[in-house]
């Protein structure tokens, strides 16, 4: 079902504990960000004095986002530009009350909640990498691929691990990117960042843009397109033991806002979203786990890693190309020029089929030839 596997008693134990959450009992709330909260609190951001007068439950506001992204910019030497559209495009705009896809902010209320889509835009912008969200953007829509307007900004984020998985037993803690960001994950956030040191010396950050200086995506056909633009439409949801959806779910006892587990975002994908003139794609894939998708196709039908296509699904096993279908772990959506998207410990993320993954890489296979819509 993913890389976090958890027991069927282990969910029953939290359903207490998420309906509780769901219902907005902060007080229940783990401080699960204790230390990096400590490490915001020693560098004075977010105008808290110590840990336990933080509110690490409480919302984000535009005052404190605003405040913390200029104090960052500060203390580690970010020559970024201002926020003037220079990384995803049509995100906000200074005025009363902007909405763009799943962010909505009123700027001109310094009490105003910000969304983690609009903190992750934000961090971007003042670490210098507005211009990275832009080129991985369009890079994206460079073949006429539809993409949300914070899909730049999410990859960015992810890459450089600005966001926590939280244990399958606190599935719902988990924010969508539409959801009022809370100062836990704030400081997490911020904690990460601080960890880079300095931002002209940080290779993180370097590779980052290298990345996106590169990124293309190579020319896809029309199913390709939507299968991608499906894919694509999920960036920055989060990880979720069991999740295939947007929306609240309640899946082995436990409830959660919505995100997806690894094989749950291809369910999705490739199952649950419905096509124009799709004929059978819905039936290709049978079973929901990652076993069961991997071993669907006969060897012979296997895709191997030098002939991956645009919208393939991919599996990793423990042996690579040698793993055995009970040895297959993780499933992801093969995007192309060796770039795949996922559901991980980052969340819904693009990631390189580099390094470990490609060691790692078992087999694809190809639902739309499957389903007989491309040859």
């Amino acid at each position: 079902m993913g890389q976090r596997l958890a027991t069927l008693a282990a969910a029953c134990a939290v359903a207490a504990v998420s309906t509780a959450a769901a219902a907005g009992s902060s007080r229940n709330l783990p401080n699960w960000a204790a230390p990096q909260i400590a490490t915001v609190v020693a560098h004075k951001l977010m105008g808290a004095k110590s840990v336990r007068k933080f509110h690490p439950n409480a919302v984000l506001t535009n005052k404190a986002l605003t405040s913390l992204a200029a104090d960052l910019k500060e203390q580690l030497g970010s020559t970024a530009p201002p926020a003037d559209g220079s990384g995803d495009t049509g995100t906000t705009t200074t005025g009363t009350t902007t909405t763009t896809g799943t962010t909505t902010t009123n700027v001109s209320d310094p009490t105003a909640p910000e969304t983690m889509a609009q903190l992750d835009r934000s961090l971007v912008q003042a670490i210098g990498l507005g211009k990275a969200a832009k080129q991985f953007t369009q890079g994206a829509r460079a073949d006429g691929l539809a993409v949300p307007g914070r899909f730049g900004t999410e990859v960015v984020a992810r890459l450089l691990g600005l966001r926590l998985n939280h244990p399958a037993a606190q599935d719902f803690l988990e924010l969508r990117p539409q959801d009022p960001a809370t100062r836990a994950e704030t400081a997490y956030s911020a904690a990460q960042i601080l960890d880079l040191g300095l931002l002209a010396d940080s290779w993180q950050i370097a590779e980052v843009k290298s990345l996106a200086a590169d990124f293309t995506l190579p020319q896809v056909n029309d199913w390709q397109r939507q299968i991608l633009k499906v894919a694509f439409s999920k960036i920055g949801m989060p990880y979720i033991w069991g999740g295939t959806s947007d929306n609240t779910e309640t899946d082995f006892g436990v409830t959660a806002r919505g995100g997806y587990d690894c094989s749950g975002f291809v369910w999705r994908v490739y199952k649950l979203q419905s096509y124009p003139a799709e004929g059978g794609l819905a039936s290709t894939l049978k079973g929901r786990t990652t076993y069961t998708m991997s071993v669907e196709v006969p060897r012979s039908k296997r895709i191997s890693f030098q002939k991956l296509q645009p919208a393939d699904v991919i599996f990793f096993g423990s042996r690579g190309p040698s793993s055995k279908g009970s040895q297959v772990f993780h499933t992801a959506i093969y995007v192309g020029n060796g770039w795949f998207i996922q559901s991980s410990d980052r969340g819904v993320a693009l990631a390189q089929l580099t390094g470990w993954y490609k060691k790692k890489f078992a087999w694809g296979r190809r639902p739309l030839r499957e389903a007989g819509l491309q040859p």
